[in-house]
């Protein structure tokens, strides 16, 4: 990662206009905005990837038959909870697939539609799908303890690296115990380009909406599954970048979660 375009890129802190003002104007819809054409739109999205393929790392293909919640969606909506305090866990891979499809997986196919991709289970701007998700497991049976990559397209995972990893991700977060506690680490990242290309600024609103879409997903499939689930904003954003490897420009990290087992003193009460 060059530091040196970081800084170039980096707004002076003493700037008499803040940096969330400066975007939002920016990001403003105008009425004269010069929008592509549809064929202009399909011809780019063709040489974006759908998802990243990590071609050449271990492949894991993903169970088809996925976890059946007992609970009604109005019951997981309300019992919905951060919870902070987790105990070991064992995951099934059945439980990672689930987690991951409910969260960001292919859904239908586009035929019969104007829109370039498949759909998932999320709304997207122009169905364009700028999110990648990573994770970080210790204990799932079948799989190596390691960082994986979900491929939504082809439901399967790559295995990008071996070995248990949750210490060097706790000293990139402000909050390190939940890194080592949980038992499992959610990455969600934006490739910008494959929004921005089309919407422009406003695009990059439309990718942060939509990771928003995805941790909701996340937060209620791990909640009908009995899970612990706690969205994090508080990370170092370049150090979670390196050790995801990804240049933190164009690919970046925008949201991450924890998972795992609930202890018994987490209760409903008092939680975000």
């Amino acid at each position: 990662m060059n530091m040196d375009i970081w800084n170039e890129l980096l707004l002076p802190s003493t700037t008499e206009d803040a940096a969330w003002e400066l975007f939002h104007e920016n990001s403003k819809l105008g009425r004269y905005f010069a929008a592509l054409s549809e064929e202009q739109v399909v011809q780019k999205t063709k040489e974006l990837h759908e998802s990243l393929p990590y071609e050449g790392y271990p492949k894991v293909e993903l169970p088809a038959l996925l976890a059946t919640p007992t609970s009604s969606l109005y019951e997981t909506i309300l019992n919905r909870v951060s919870v902070r305090n987790f105990a070991p866990r064992s995951f099934s891979l059945e439980e990672i697939a689930t987690l991951l499809h409910y969260a960001y997986g292919t859904t239908r196919d586009n035929q019969g539609t104007n829109l370039p991709r498949p759909f998932r289970a999320v709304p997207s701007g122009g169905a364009l799908y700028p999110l990648e998700i990573y994770f970080h497991c210790v204990d799932v049976k079948g799989l190596v303890p390691g960082l994986y990559h979900y491929n939504a397209a082809g439901h399967h995972i790559r295995r990008l690296s071996e070995g248990d990893q949750r210490k060097t991700i706790a000293e990139s977060l402000i909050q390190p115990e939940v890194a080592l506690e949980s038992s499992l680490m959610i990455f969600i990242t934006a490739m910008f380009e494959r929004t921005v290309f089309k919407y422009g600024n406003r695009g990059y609103r439309f990718t942060f909406l939509e990771a928003g879409h995805v941790a909701q997903n996340m937060n209620l499939m791990a909640t009908a599954l009995e899970l612990g689930c706690v969205n994090i904003g508080g990370f170092y954003d370049r150090d979670v970048d390196a050790y995801l490897g990804l240049d933190g420009i164009m690919h970046s990290t925008i949201y991450l979660m924890a998972i795992g087992e609930p202890t018994c003193s987490e209760s409903i009460e008092g939680k975000a």
